[in-house]
């Protein structure tokens, strides 16, 4: 390969590389929502955030994936549970629990890892497996394992506990309370989304 070929070669690699990057930088962040179903119109739930300061437009696939947010206790927590929980970074390095959500069976897996989260400044999630759990002083300390790691939460009286279970479309009706953590943001503003968390019984999906 002579120079003038190698050349051409690299900037034909250089101009791939940089379409690429721009390609994934275009990728739009999945949205959060979290509000209260306003109307239904056929795919199209109008959501209001916790807020009130926003609108949602979003559309549901007929086969939307819903679940079903119910209350729990540490109780239902056992060893090799595999939960998620929203937690507070504590100066020893573990995280103190806001909430706690436990997975079923069906869902162990889900988002496994450590990463921040946006319900509140510098709130974090860890979804994981109990590996342990051990009374303390301050209430009740669980050892969360990951591929990448593990994470000491405590939990206090104060932390809310809820399960999902599995629901069905017909829960998406005006006055729902529902968290979506993955929409997609289409280009006309409208949102779409696969699977849709709704409380029961007057709850609020606490994530």
């Amino acid at each position: 390969m002579n120079q003038m070929t190698r050349r051409v070669f690299g900037v034909a690699g250089f101009a791939l590389l940089l379409a690429a990057s721009a390609s994934f930088a275009q990728q739009p962040s999945p949205v959060r929502v979290r509000g209260t179903v306003e109307a239904v119109d056929g795919p199209v739930l109008t959501v209001k955030s916790r807020d009130g300061q926003t609108i949602y437009k979003v559309a549901v696939a007929d086969n939307v994936a819903v679940r079903g947010i119910i209350k729990a206790a540490i109780t239902d927590i056992k060893d090799n549970s595999f939960i998620g929980v929203t937690g507070m970074p504590q100066a020893d390095g573990s995280q103190k629990a806001v909430e706690i959500h436990i997975f079923p069976e069906a869902l162990r897996g889900t988002g496994e890892g450590f990463r921040p989260w946006d319900l509140m400044t510098n709130s974090t999630m860890t979804n994981a497996t109990v590996a342990q759990m051990v009374k303390s002083v301050a209430g009740q300390e669980i050892t969360l394992k990951y591929k990448e790691g593990e994470k000491k939460i405590v939990v206090t009286p104060e932390t809310v506990i809820v399960a999902f279970v599995p629901g069905n479309r017909s829960e998406l009706k005006p006055g729902a309370k529902i968290f979506i953590g993955a929409a997609t943001k289409k280009d006309d503003g409208t949102l779409e989304a696969a699977a849709v968390n709704v409380g029961r019984d007057g709850i609020t999906p606490p994530m």
